[in-house]
């Protein structure tokens, strides 16, 4: 009697080699916006393109070792990894680096990282393993309001020390949510009035800044927002820099390398103002080329998501897919002055140890759930 076949499983090559291209292109655009800087500083034009490229390659590896494991394995530590989340977030507003004025690093003799992201990752666990066991129990008011009991919280705690962060842990939190219930209009509701608020922005930051739930250089960035050339000697200056060299790219660029606002002009254009970098030496063709390599990154999350084995699985890339579009949503939207200076990296592109570790982390988790999908013959 022949034996049956074992199933192949699937593997998302095609999100693999999107993350190196993406990875590789962080690379090439790191030592183009900071080599003139980096000369100057350090004395090594590659100082900052390097110092990626050995996260990045490590990070890689890591990612594809998580790949080759069963995810559900993750579900034991999600407790752990919850509660470890608070733990680093007191540790670092009582013990952290004071970098810019703001705690927001953890330092173990030479190295160093951001709390921040490791709470994304744990919050995408937990929330997975929560929301997939309390079933259809989940579409029940109460069952929503735990939900966010349990993700606003700690998104208020990373928000009080970086507001970009915390709004991305709430909007994670939002879409897993959104996704598991089969009532939408709550979400629509919630989404139509945080738009609406942009509307008016500027007496609702007053306001909030009054009853102290704005610390008085979140509502500078908002009046900043509004009117950046009234503060263009201030907090305006990056911003105007980052419009002019978007404005200057054209259809085209002035070509690879070829920025003149990389050289002083737009502070730290390695970090979050990268794609104003990427706009004025690829023009609108690589910026609208960047964003295309981003939605298709999204595509193969929705793919995966949709033909998980579980809803554990499915819901662990919603909340990634969720991270990685929240984040480059808000970089480009604060680039191009579509809502105030939040300080936001652009994935995988951005110069950014901890940002690109972690984010290989979560790489590496999807590319997992998608080794456990069987191919039907």
């Amino acid at each position: 009697m022949a034996k049956k076949n074992k199933p192949k499983r699937f593997y998302d090559y095609s999100l693999l080699f999107c993350i190196i291209f993406l990875m590789a292109f962080g690379l090439v655009m790191i030592y183009s916006a900071s080599s003139y800087m980096a000369q100057i500083q350090t004395g090594d034009a590659s100082y900052y393109m390097m110092r990626q490229l050995k996260i990045a390659v490590g990070g890689l590896v890591l990612a594809i070792i998580i790949s080759k494991m069963d995810y559900h394995w993750y579900a034991r530590f999600a407790l752990f990894a919850y509660v470890m989340s608070y733990v680093l977030m007191v540790a670092v507003s009582l013990f952290g680096k004071r970098v810019n004025g703001k705690r927001r690093w953890l330092g173990v003799g030479s190295l160093s990282f951001q709390p921040t992201e490791f709470v994304k990752i744990a919050l995408i666990v937990f929330l997975a393993v929560f929301i997939t066991y309390m079933g259809n129990k989940i579409n029940s008011w109460r069952a929503m309001g735990v939900v966010c009991g349990l993700a606003l919280p700690i998104a208020g705690i990373v928000a009080a020390n970086n507001l970009s962060s915390g709004i991305i842990i709430a909007g994670i939190a939002f879409v897993m949510l959104f996704v598991a219930c089969r009532k939408k209009w709550p979400f629509f509701l919630c989404g139509g009035l945080a738009l609406s608020s942009i509307f008016v922005a500027g007496p609702l930051a007053i306001f909030l800044e009054k009853i102290k739930l704005l610390q008085p250089y979140q509502l500078e960035r908002i009046h900043v927002w509004l009117d950046p050339e009234a503060y263009k000697l201030d907090g305006g200056f990056q911003v105007l820099q980052g419009l002019y060299a978007i404005g200057s790219g054209g259809l085209v660029g002035k070509g690879l390398g070829e920025s003149i606002q990389k050289m002083g002009f737009v502070p730290e254009a390695q970090n979050d103002m990268i794609f104003s970098i990427i706009c004025e030496e690829l023009g609108l063709f690589g910026a609208v080329s960047v964003i295309l390599i981003f939605l298709f990154m999204i595509y193969r999350f929705m793919l995966i998501a949709g033909n998980a084995p579980d809803l554990f699985g499915a819901l662990i890339v919603v909340g990634v897919m969720a991270h990685v579009a929240i984040q480059v949503i808000l970089n480009i939207a604060v680039v191009t002055n579509t809502i105030p200076n939040t300080g936001i990296t652009l994935p995988f592109i951005s110069y950014g140890g901890t940002s690109v570790l972690f984010l290989m982390v979560e790489m590496g988790m999807v590319l997992s759930v998608s080794n456990q999908i069987k191919l039907e013959k």
